[in-house]
């Protein structure tokens, strides 16, 4: 083995701009007053609320169009990024407004040559998102104007089809792992969006935690996102024990579709959501995330802004 692969760490965190380093905030499930109705009042600098920008990408193509992001860098048929296991238990989740289903946002992801994604990503500290990795950095297309950093993502937190509550966040700023991004390392797959304003401090946030195998295996997980095969931009969500793990993969038979790229298997605790894993990828038998171990876990904690 040469002396470059010892050295290699498949963690080491790289971003397409120069950013500081970000401390983890502390669990939030975001101002309350906003946990019923349809849309959630407007933040206010009175509320305490950061009031961030909100606009509308131009639209190259209608999004029922759009593929999910893994199909960018994997092809479609090559690799399912997601999968529907048996029948289709899927529900959809309508009060999208209210806490946590606000801290997940659906994805809109514009690439190097300006084709068009989507994907999921969730809230983990008031400006940091989750995602996977294959949803800021494209590896693998076979278009070498394609591959790299994406350009920009809309970022559009608790959204339902054309209600989006929060209106629409642009995000320029992504961190990944040089797993992913040096050797699209399937298990490295992984990544951060930072957004510009504290914008969280309106939706809440997931936690996030390292287990151990025994505190995984068999228990209730849970997965909520937005997937291509429903209507555009609405969320759902399905339920089922994990199946098993390994030391960086968490694997369970939760009905997903392309388009979920990215978002959180997670734990309830005393019904607070717990993130172990991002969602990336799947198969006939069985879906898979990104555990999260120690090494992952100290980049989101310093992604945290």
């Amino acid at each position: 083995m040469s002396e470059a692969e010892v050295s290699f760490d498949p963690h080491a965190p790289v971003s397409n701009v120069a950013a500081p380093v970000f401390f983890r905030q502390p669990p939030f499930a975001g101002p309350s007053g906003t946990e019923s109705g349809d849309e959630a009042p407007p933040a206010t600098p009175e509320s305490g609320a950061v009031v961030a920008e909100s606009f509308e990408a131009a639209e190259a193509e209608p999004e029922s169009a759009l593929l999910d992001i893994g199909a960018a860098s994997f092809g479609e048929g090559l690799v399912l990024p997601e999968a529907v296991i048996g029948s289709d238990d899927r529900v959809q989740v309508t009060d999208t407004a209210s806490y946590l289903w606000r801290a997940i946002a659906s994805l809109r992801i514009t690439a190097r040559d300006g084709s068009q994604w989507i994907g999921t990503a969730w809230f983990i500290s008031p400006r940091t998102l989750v995602t996977a990795g294959h949803c800021v950095y494209i590896k693998g297309s076979g278009d070498p104007n394609r591959d790299g950093w994406v350009t920009g993502i809309d970022v559009m937190p608790g959204r339902n089809g054309a209600s989006r509550p929060f209106g629409t966040l642009k995000a320029r700023t992504f961190w990944s792992v040089r797993g992913w991004t040096d050797r699209g390392d399937q298990n490295q797959d992984y990544a951060a969006i930072v957004l510009d304003e504290p914008f969280g401090i309106n939706t809440g946030w997931f936690g996030y935690a390292v287990y151990p195998d025994a505190q995984l295996v068999n228990v209730p997980a849970h997965v909520a996102g937005y997937p291509g095969d429903k209507p555009s931009g609405t969320l759902w969500r399905h339920s089922l024990p994990i199946a098993s793990v390994g030391p960086e993969k968490v694997f369970y038979a939760i009905d997903t579709a392309g388009g979920q790229s990215g978002t959180a298997v997670y734990l309830l605790e005393n019904g607070q959501p717990v993130s172990v894993a991002v969602h990336a990828y799947g198969g006939s038998v069985s879906n898979s995330g990104t555990r999260i171990s120690a090494p992952v876990y100290r980049n989101l904690r310093q992604w945290s802004a």
